[in-house]
């Protein structure tokens, strides 16, 4: 039952919803029930003033040569007289012939469980002419050896106790009805104050200028606003954290990309000059497409790692065959690598082992495993004395649900104080001369941390120089959700 349904949920309306209607539904239960009591309350002294009257009766009955016979006394027959809205019935029945003895025949006679006992005044509600009546029934002990005892009734229509309970509902119900009104008033008002606070907390939220991600004060507002105002901070902080990581990351974007554009710049001018001849011009021209291949990786690389950071649940995930991709991937870098006279190969679990399974995004685990060769690629330096050698591989566990993948090379390695470092975006190892957009790492550890992996970084041979790098990444398919 909505008593203030609105287009849009309204939390005052709610509230009020809430406190009226069951307020208005005590209304007729309060009305039955007080109509009960007031029955019960106005019956009460006419049954003991009906009790006294049969009792005065009583004694007014004297035996006479063996008959029964009724002498009134001037109070006895003030009893029987008519009152102004009810009448007074009354009768004497012989308990050894059912005789009536006196009083009126149309009262009826008690059934088996309502005859009284000796001595106690009964009461029981029938009717008489079609008029309900109260009667009050009591056995009168025999006065003689051969006397038998006799029943007194005495019988009295209910109007007086239906005008006592009238006067009793109406003097009860009136000033409920009337204090109804109030008390809708007052809780309307009692509402308007109670969420004044959220008004205020609003006022505030609309004053802010729009930089203005500070934390709210949550000690100014009611306790059940709290933890609303905390969640509201902690989004605050995630907004801000967003923000700043954001704006870092332009910025560094725009340093990394100003290099190779400003290149480009440069050797276009000293292409255009005077006086070059076509050597010159040849090796201009390298430069120029050294300059847009190395702008081409980066903004590829910034858009990998945008995809990856914004992903995660929105793209479907399926059953992925980690072997079967590592594989693809190693196959699309052997010609990069044998460009740099790398061995690059794959020693592993095969496509469709048992145990190489995961649910995941296929293109963004492609995507991390391109990036891993490629920076091995990138880093492992190749000469004839000591050629270059990247092995990626996948380890399976037939009895549990743990998949690792491994990429090592026998490069110059990462130094320890160094192995956290290069998971930053554009983090580039001090003294390497190779080319990259340092981005690689922390594009594979975000789509790593999208899929509930970790990532290790360790010397592939350790002990020995150079020692190499192996960066590990360990799945756990028991906190995967289910694909779809």
């Amino acid at each position: 039952m909505k008593l203030f349904q609105r287009a849009q949920r309204s939390l005052f309306g709610e509230i009020l919803d809430w406190m009226l209607t069951p307020l208005l539904l005590l209304v007729p239960v309060s009305i039955g029930v007080t109509w009960l009591v007031a029955q019960g309350i106005a019956n009460a002294p006419f049954d003991r003033a009906l009790e006294y009257n049969v009792q005065a009766l009583a004694k007014s009955l004297d035996r006479a040569d063996g008959q029964k016979e009724l002498t009134l006394s001037a109070a006895a027959r003030e009893i029987l007289r008519a009152h102004d809205a009810d009448s007074v019935f009354y009768q004497v029945i012989n308990d050894g012939s059912d005789e009536v003895l006196a009083g009126d025949r149309d009262l009826p006679y008690p059934h088996a469980d309502e005859l009284p006992a000796p001595g106690i005044v009964y009461l029981r509600n029938s009717e008489i002419q079609g008029k309900p009546v109260r009667i009050a029934s009591l056995w009168i002990p025999a006065q003689g050896p051969d006397a038998s005892r006799t029943l007194l009734q005495i019988a009295e229509t209910r109007e007086k106790q239906s005008v006592l309970a009238t006067e009793i509902i109406k003097g009860v119900l009136l000033p409920q009805f009337a204090i109804l009104p109030l008390a809708v008033l007052l809780i309307w008002l009692a509402l308007v104050r109670g969420i004044k606070p959220l008004s205020v907390v609003e006022a505030r939220i609309r004053e802010r200028r729009p930089g203005d991600l500070s934390p709210l004060d949550e000690s100014s507002v009611p306790l059940e606003v709290v933890p609303l105002v905390l969640s509201v901070n902690e989004l605050l902080n995630k907004l801000n954290d967003s923000i700043g990581t954001q704006k870092r990351f332009l910025a560094d974007a725009a340093h990394q990309l100003k290099t190779p554009l400003a290149g480009l710049r440069m050797q276009a001018d000293l292409a255009q000059r005077e006086g070059a001849n076509a050597e010159e011009l040849k090796k201009s021209l390298k430069q120029i497409g050294r300059a847009s291949v190395r702008a081409t990786h980066t903004v590829n690389q910034l858009l990998s790692l945008a995809r990856a950071e914004s992903s995660g649940a929105s793209l479907g995930r399926q059953t992925c065959d980690l072997a079967r991709l590592t594989i693809e991937v190693v196959r699309e870098a052997v010609p990069r690598a044998f460009e740099k006279r790398i061995d690059l190969g794959y020693d592993g679990a095969e496509a469709g082992a048992p145990g190489v399974n995961l649910d995941g995004n296929p293109t963004l685990l492609k995507e991390l495993l391109r990036n891993l060769v490629d920076n091995a690629i990138n880093y492992t330096p190749s000469t004839p004395a000591q050629p270059g050698v990247i092995t990626a591989r996948v380890l399976g566990d037939p009895f549990g649900r743990i998949i690792v993948i491994q990429v090592e090379d026998n490069g110059p390695g990462i130094p320890e104080a160094e192995r956290e470092l290069v998971f930053q975006p554009f983090y580039r190892v001090l003294g390497n001369e190779a080319d990259g957009s340092g981005l690689g790492l922390p594009i594979v550890r975000e789509i790593a941390r999208q899929h509930f992996a970790t990532v290790t970084l360790e010397d592939a041979h350790p002990g020995q120089h150079p020692p190499g790098t192996r960066v590990s990444l360990r799945f756990d398919a028991n906190l995967h959700p289910e694909p779809g």
